[in-house]
């Protein structure tokens, strides 16, 4: 993949296998959620935005999104994305790109109720009005998903970090809001074919049909923990849901 590749790209590139049927989708929520989340800008004085899934696009921009990094609307106003996207730091694009599909292949094997209880939150650089790099703190969260399951609309929020140290690199994680969870989302590897028995055990469940709240039951462990093992499985089989790591544990013999 090359190196200048835009986060847009090596996102899109990873979503054009979910496929969305728009006659099951209420269009109208997404008004209805820029109302609150404009009301939620103003209060916060954060940057908040909503990504469509289904037709891979922002959809809502807050008002006072450009505020934070001192740009008037005026600036950006018509080119919204590609203008914050160019002011990233150049050395952490891809990383954040990367990152961005390593979230959502995470999110994909959650269930529905599990989206919904999960947040992912970056750090990362952006060049400001004065020509400075600042750190920014931006968390994406579930706001919808299909009858399928699939995630439709996501919203972030956008604020200064309190993290400014400038080696700090792109980081990201995964919290569970209702349990105070985290899980460290790491650049995926070249997929490999060894798993721990653990990874196996969890792996042939899911294969069963079992979600990860009963597989928690079943084994005896936390849904975090159940989680990490999955998102690790899916890591190491360079899968994109569930249903592929199955398939390539499969065809390879790992569930015989």
């Amino acid at each position: 993949m090359n190196e200048q590749n835009s986060i847009q790209e090596i996102v899109f590139r990873y979503m054009s296998q979910f496929v969305f049927d728009e006659a099951e989708l209420d269009e109208s929520l997404i008004a209805r959620h820029a109302q609150s989340l404009q009301v939620l800008a103003d209060v916060t004085n954060s940057g908040v935005q909503i990504f469509d899934h289904c037709h891979k696009k922002i959809v809502f921009f807050s008002s006072n999104f450009g505020k934070t990094l001192g740009y008037d609307p005026a600036s950006y106003e018509g080119q919204n994305y590609h203008f914050f996207e160019a002011k990233i730091h150049p050395d952490e694009k891809r990383q954040l790109a990367l990152r961005g599909v390593s979230v959502l292949k995470l999110f994909g094997a959650f269930s529905k109720t599990e989206k919904l209880a999960h947040k992912a939150i970056y750090e990362y650089r952006m060049l400001n009005s004065e020509n400075n790099y600042v750190r920014l703190v931006e968390q994406y969260q579930v706001l919808e998903v299909d009858a399928r399951g699939q995630i439709w609309l996501m919203f972030s929020l956008v604020d200064i970090s309190p993290n400014q140290e400038p080696d700090s690199g792109v980081k990201c994680q995964i919290l569970n809001f209702n349990t105070g969870h985290f899980i460290p989302v790491e650049i995926e590897q070249k997929p490999q074919l060894e798993l721990t028995r653990r990874e196996l055990e969890i792996l042939k469940l899911v294969k069963q049909g079992y979600l990860s709240k009963e597989i928690s039951d079943k084994l005896a462990i936390s849904v975090h923990t159940v989680n990490t093992h999955r998102y690790r499985f899916l890591e190491k089989l360079g899968a994109n849901n569930s249903f592929e790591a199955v398939a390539f544990a499969a065809k390879y013999g790992l569930l015989d």
